[in-house]
């Protein structure tokens, strides 16, 4: 991949050395998330996004390298390769130019121009281009045979020609494609009778935007409405504008030649350009939305990954349900499943019954904590709970895909004499204790996070996501002796295979008390060692440098710093002061770097320190549903959801409310993510409730006090706000119907 180097660099306005340094790695077996952990000197500290996009710009230009040689050589092979056509291909860079290049001798199927061609009329073409001055009629009537029965008919296969030359003519495609880029409209229409069964696509009846500034969320409701057949869709420049570009290229003076050749250009324009440039802006409208849709989702599944656990504690779940009854669960400090029982706490003969069975439990498994689902009966079973006074945290957990955990082969294999409730409050309670560790057992779509994730490329959306989930398991480490095989699965190096033979040798010989004994483990050789261990902690081991994501490699180091000190390298860890002494120049060698032995300076002053935050309990207000909701409440609320035009709240109601990015900060702002990050705790004001539609339009700023007059300047984009009220509350829950009825269990 070295000829590669050089353009990635420029394009990613990286260093030469870093590209190809981080190629190299590469080529070595090496993935991402141990390069920007482990290999920071070779790269100059790129981080994993940066290598992302490496990685991506080299595969894109393989495949544009293979394309090229197989454009060539088709060519070539049709001996029509002339030095200023090889010229041409040598300076394309984009596949788009490629193809225009490759139009005229790509293999199709007959055209009316290669008739006109077969019936002797390419004369007649070359004549009317060069539009001189001739008497027409007479000179088509020379063109009649057998095939062609008169002037007319000579004269449309000669039309035909030269829209099919036009069509083929590279320039003419690169001029049209960059006047698409900057005036074409993305245009839709109802399907005539269509009008009350696509109602849900009412916004798009009648719509026109500039593609240039369609956002992501509308071209896909506009091609989802238009694959179910409720749409008919259009995306061009004005047609005027488009024939009077190629005409510039085409028409040379006045004359009844360049007539005809004007109306080639008509039909050129309208029969071949046209529809194939829709078909492509439309194909890379699709693909730019899905990227931005994918992204949107990849952010939130990481911060749901990274989501704050609570850690080590005994824990008591509850799935909650009316009729079927409430299941509990209670976990010990690892996560394994002690007792199972059923509560009917919402049938009122049964409650005092209930409160006592709930108490003894607590005491008999010594509780610390209780985690309830947030679906049907979340609220209702948390009130029951907190009515007992038992002193104890009260987590309403996020339920979106238990139910789909459940039922899947992994519960079963964890579960084989369980049921699915036992099975979906086991997932509750670990939930709350691991989030991390308990979500990678689900497919990342099933979690409800996303938007649009049902339209998008489903290759591209898992390949995001599995990198997102790769990425935040190997950004917190993993405990060898207590992950499943399906987190270890995700680690650096391992893989499912690997995962499950490291489980199987775990369950054979005992906890591991080394990373040393990973080599150990069959098929784990030098390699996957080398990508895996330092992901891997093993507290309370042989070596209490086995806890920390320092990698084993650099050992070593740590020895050399601790003997310089004067002290064992158990007495080095902790301690801030004595470790602000080490020079890191003093310990680099060719292999660790002093970046390197920076990261471990500082990992050893808080060795296996788990970077998410601690779970913090949350109050809702007293209210319960959508009926309890009024204009200009003021409530607490959960970040759950966040799209490019807001974020999904929960207020506690069994219905997400909406803020629009114009309602979330007093500054401007374009991305909630700027402002706003999944399980946030927020506090909103209620400003329009539409019952019937069980949508709900929320504010955050409104809840906070406007800055004063100089204290910030306004952006721009701030001049014109317009006054909060019905239009504008209205505006992004139409925008977001589609996202609302994709919301997952709610």
């Amino acid at each position: 991949m070295s000829e590669f180097v050089e353009p990635i660099a420029q394009k990613l306005n990286i260093k030469l050395q870093q590209v190809q340094a981080v190629l190299s790695l590469f080529e070595e077996g090496a993935t991402i998330p141990f390069i920007a952990r482990y290999r920071k000197d070779k790269t100059g500290a790129l981080d994993e996004v940066q290598i992302q996009q490496i990685q991506d710009e080299a595969k894109f230009l393989k495949e544009f390298h293979e394309r090229k040689t197989f454009i060539e050589k088709t060519i070539t092979d049709q001996e029509k390769m002339t030095e200023a056509l090889q010229a041409k291909i040598n300076k394309a860079t984009t596949l788009a130019e490629l193809e225009d290049i490759y139009l005229p001798f790509k293999p199709k199927r007959k055209t009316k121009a290669q008739t006109a061609r077969e019936n002797g009329l390419e004369p007649l073409a070359n004549l009317l281009l060069e539009q001189k001055d001739i008497d027409l009629s007479a000179t088509a009537a020379t063109f009649i045979n057998e095939k062609v029965v008169d002037g007319d008919a000579a004269l449309q296969g000669a039309r035909d020609i030269i829209a099919e030359q036009i069509n083929e003519d590279a320039q003419v495609r690169a001029k049209l494609r960059k006047l698409f880029e900057t005036e074409a409209t993305l245009q839709s229409k109802v399907v005539t009778d269509k009008e009350t069964e696509g109602i849900k696509y009412k916004d798009y009846f009648d719509f026109s935007e500039l593609i240039s500034k369609t956002p992501s969320h509308r071209i896909l409701a506009v091609l989802r409405g238009f694959l179910e057949g409720y749409l008919r869709i259009a995306i061009s420049p004005a047609e005027e504008a488009s024939q009077e570009m190629i005409e510039a290229l085409y028409i040379k003076g006045i004359s009844t030649c360049s007539d005809q050749v004007r109306k080639a250009v008509k039909d050129a324009y309208r029969r071949l350009l046209q529809p194939s440039l829709e078909t492509e802006f439309r194909t890379a409208l699709k693909t730019k939305a899905d990227e931005e849709a994918i992204n949107v989702f990849a952010e939130n599944l990481r911060q749901l990954l990274l989501s704050s656990p609570i850690g080590s504690k005994r824990i008591l779940a509850i799935d909650p349900g009316y009729r079927t009854g409430c299941k509990v669960v209670c976990l010990d400090e690892k996560g394994e499943l002690q007792k199972t029982d059923l509560i009917f706490p919402h049938e009122h003969n049964r409650v005092a019954a209930e409160e006592i069975k709930i108490k003894s439990l607590v005491k008999q498994y010594g509780i610390e904590v209780f985690a309830i689902g947030d679906g049907t009966a979340g609220r209702e079973t948390d009130n029951f709970i907190k009515k007992l006074n038992l002193g104890l945290p009260v987590f309403l957990v996020n339920e979106d895909g238990a139910s789909i955990y459940s039922a899947s082969e992994i519960a079963r294999e964890e579960f084989p004499n369980e049921d699915i409730t036992v099975r979906g409050a086991v997932s509750i309670g670990r939930r709350l204790m691991d989030p991390l560790a308990e979500l990678v057992k689900l497919d990342p779509k099933s979690i409800g996070v996303g938007q649009y994730q049902h339209d998008v490329n489903q290759f591209r959306l898992k390949e995001k996501l599995d990198a997102t989930v790769i990425s935040c398991v190997n950004n917190v480490g993993v405990n060898l002796n207590t992950a499943s095989k399906h987190l270890l699965s995700y680690v650096s190096g391992i893989g499912a295979t690997l995962a499950d033979n490291i489980v199987k040798y775990r369950n054979e010989t005992g906890k591991f008390t080394s990373r040393k004994q990973l080599l150990k483990v069959p098929r784990l050789g030098g390699k996957a060692f080398e990508q895996c261990a330092g992901f891997l902690r093993i507290k309370e081991g042989d070596d209490l440098l086995d806890q920390s994501a320092v990698h084993p490699e650099a050992y070593p180091v740590v020895e050399a710093i601790a003997k310089d000190l004067g002290v064992e390298v158990k007495s080095l860890i902790g301690k801030e002061e004595l470790l602000k002494k080490v020079e890191a120049k003093k310990y680099a060698t060719e292999q660790i770097g002093e970046l390197t032995i920076k990261d471990i300076v500082n990992e050893l002053k808080k060795p296996g320190l788990d970077p998410r935050s601690e779970a913090q309990v949350f109050e809702f207000a007293n209210i319960y549903s959508i009926d309890d909701v009024k204009i200009g409440m003021e409530v607490p609320g959960v970040v759950t959801n966040i799209t490019r035009f807001g974020a999904f709240i929960d207020i506690g109601v069994k219905q997400d409310g909406l803020v629009h990015v114009s309602e979330i900060s007093h500054t401007y702002i374009t991305d909630p993510n700027e402002a706003l990050k999944l399980n946030q705790h927020v506090k909103v004001k209620v400003l329009e409730v539409d019952t019937a539609r069980k949508r709900i339009a929320l504010s955050i700023k409104q809840t906070e006090p406007a800055p004063e007059r100089g204290q910030r300047p306004k952006s721009p984009g701030q001049q014109h706000e317009p006054k909060a009220g019905k239009n504008m509350a209205e505006l992004p829950l139409n925008d977001a119907l589609a996202a609302l009825k994709q919301k997952f269990g709610k």
